[in-house]
């Protein structure tokens, strides 16, 4: 690079020495961990964000160890937070998928993420407009995935998105603009950096930002 070549903003060295973090849904990388055996591969996640993050893949319900393929699961109403349940055996799943999620949500704060994009409406990783089955058999979409709920309880503070969001350019600039503030603060705790280093910083999540604000 010449002395008058801008600086690549995405380049690593350019990430003060600690990358951008960010977990996410596994399918939505093109994982084949869906109930059915296929995926949910979103191409502007793995494709556009993978050139910015690095992801921690996360899926909740292979790794509470159901296999590929399996019977599906839902949210059943339960009182004041809706059950987990295997449809076909009935089997509820409720209380090892939160004390999984309780482990997951340390482990994950142990590494160090700067957000997490979740697969919406999933039982497990839905953040808002899950389905939930009622006893007398009608449903309603105001369910949050076991996973995502737990998430969000324990980690407050950590940005949070369905991949759904990223077709909203409000709610996709909102969640960047959080990912970048929280990252500035993580790296100047961890690097003790300088104000110059601080603000080079700064520099280049605006620029970052201003990639990400035309999305694909």
């Amino acid at each position: 690079m010449s002395g008058s070549d801008p600086p690549d903003p995405w380049a690593r060295e350019n990430r003060a020495g600690e990358p951008i973090r960010l977990g996410v849904s596994s399918c939505l990388l093109g994982a084949e961990v869906r109930y059915d055996g296929d995926h949910k591969r979103d191409r502007y996640i793995s494709g556009v964000l993978g050139e910015f993050f690095d992801w921690i893949p996360v899926c909740p319900e292979v790794e509470i160890g159901l296999g590929v393929p399996r019977p599906p699961i839902q949210l059943v109403h339960g009182g004041d937070d809706p059950r987990l349940v295997e449809v076909e055996s009935g089997e509820d799943l409720t209380e090892r998928m939160e004390s999984f999620a309780r482990q997951k949500v340390a482990e994950l704060q142990r590494a160090g993420l700067d957000g997490f994009i979740l697969k919406s409406r999933s039982p497990s990783c839905g953040l808002e407009g899950v389905e939930v089955i009622h006893v007398d058999r009608s449903s309603t979409a105001d369910g949050v995935g076991i996973f995502a709920r737990i998430l969000a309880e324990k980690w407050r503070d950590l940005p949070l998105a369905e991949e759904a969001w990223t077709e909203e350019p409000d709610r996709r600039m909102d969640f960047f603009n959080r990912v970048l503030r929280r990252h500035r603060g993580r790296v100047t705790a961890l690097l003790n950096l300088d104000p110059a280093r601080l603000t080079d910083l700064r520099a280049t999540h605006q620029l970052l930002l201003e990639r990400l604000r035309l999305k694909g």
